[in-house]
């Protein structure tokens, strides 16, 4: 049983050491678009395998202890979680090297200035994926139910965004280009978004054995 205890330790510190790549990822994913730093873009893409890699690792070590020791109730519970918060965490990294794709090709166009701020829908999506780990970590349930109210507010900022997009093309049909790739960045930061309720909803699946994914419940206070 200590053998067991000892390897869900380890398992849980590989899912730190994981979060905390992909949240590095997002971080220099933002700033290289918001910096035009060529360079931080390209180590975030340069960087996706170690965090698929890293993916690969939690995976089957998760998988082996379920097959191994056939967990009961609450380390059930945290294996499934882990395997599934190990999963949000890759697809985030994957966002993330999306959004430095996109800074890149926006360095090649010309600078387009449109009404938007991109770093406060960064902002609230980090935060986001901070306060899920966070919770996950605590095993903290109202942490937890914090996320999932926060998600209104970043949808409702990509809409205003999406809207002003809209207009700046219109307007000026040359700045297409640039504004997609605008588009593709806000809808990869609400994707961001989106994992870190994933990973929020597991958390009270873990810490509460309920399943808020279908329900109303992720509203209440």
């Amino acid at each position: 049983m200590r053998h067991f205890e000892e390897e869900l330790a380890e398992l849980k510190s590989k899912l730190l050491e994981m979060s905390g790549l992909v949240e590095s990822a997002i971080f220099r994913s933002v700033t290289a678009l918001t910096t035009l730093d060529r360079e931080l873009a390209k180590s975030v893409i340069s960087n996706e395998e170690k965090i698929n890699l890293m993916e690969i690792e939690i995976d089957d070590a998760a998988t082996r202890l379920l097959a191994l020791h056939q967990p009961m109730a609450s380390d059930l519970r945290f294996l499934t979680a882990a395997i599934k918060i190990n999963n949000d965490l890759e697809r985030m990294g994957d966002l993330a090297v999306k959004i430095a794709e996109r800074a890149l090709s926006l360095m090649e166009q010309p600078p387009v200035k449109p009404e938007i701020d991109i770093p406060q829908v960064a902002r609230l999506a980090e935060s986001m994926v901070r306060r899920s780990l966070d919770a996950f970590v605590k095993r903290d349930s109202e942490l937890a139910r914090s996320v999932l109210t926060a998600d209104d507010e970043v949808d409702d900022l990509r809409s205003a965004i999406y809207e002003e997009l809209i207009r700046n093309m219109q307007a000026e049909p040359a700045t297409i280009p640039q504004c997609v790739n605008l588009m593709s960045v806000v809808r990869s930061l609400e994707r961001i978004a989106d994992h870190s309720t994933n990973i929020a909803e597991d958390v009270l699946y873990l810490v509460e054995g309920i399943d808020v994914r279908h329900h109303a419940e992720t509203k209440r206070h």
